[in-house]
């Protein structure tokens, strides 16, 4: 089981796909998270990319994101994350974009979207990570003063840079590892 860890929606219970590869963010990382990106979360537009049922968009939303786009494939990771907006009364906060990350970035590019948080949480043992980066690369989606955030494996370190994006702060936690970038020079 799953909950919102702080703010608005704190303690309340958040559906999860049962019995599927779906892997959760842990709440001490959730927290740390949401700890390290306080300053930015007031009024923050939110991209949470491989957003599985939706807990770290959800938790931004809680602590004061003005919206968020979750960016999921997964038809069984949809239902719960529909229903938990739907549960918090989130839905006019939160758009579901059922749909390939690759596929939405490039949308987004299009559309000249911009956000000031963009969190991907791709699966682990994958070379997603490093490709969604170089997607974002050119910083096209990123508010100039935004942060990218990636979860991945620990034993699978990233880049210190991805074009114009630059590695300014790592959180470890066991196996599983927050590598955090900002638009460099």
């Amino acid at each position: 089981m799953m909950r919102v860890i702080a703010g608005h929606w704190k303690g309340m219970r958040l559906s999860t796909p049962a019995g599927r590869t779906i892997r959760p963010t842990a709440d001490q990382v959730r927290a740390a998270l949401m700890d390290t990106l306080s300053p930015w979360l007031p009024g923050a537009r939110f991209l949470d990319l491989f957003a599985g049922a939706g807990g770290v968009g959800i938790e931004a939303l809680s602590r004061g994101a003005a919206g968020a786009i979750f960016v999921e494939i997964d038809p069984i990771a949809l239902a719960p994350l529909r229903e938990n907006l739907r549960h918090l009364g989130a839905r006019d906060r939160g758009r579901v974009m059922r749909r390939e990350v690759s596929e939405a970035i490039e949308a987004f590019k299009g559309e000249g979207e911009r956000f000031k948080l963009i969190f991907l949480d791709p699966p682990y043992g994958s070379a997603l990570a490093a490709e969604t980066l170089k997607r974002l690369a050119d910083g096209a989606l990123l508010e100039p003063d935004g942060v990218v955030i990636a979860q991945h494996l620990t034993k699978e370190p990233l880049p210190e840079r991805f074009g114009s994006l630059v590695r300014w702060k790592t959180r470890r936690f066991g196996e599983t590892t927050l590598t955090f970038f900002r638009l460099g020079e």
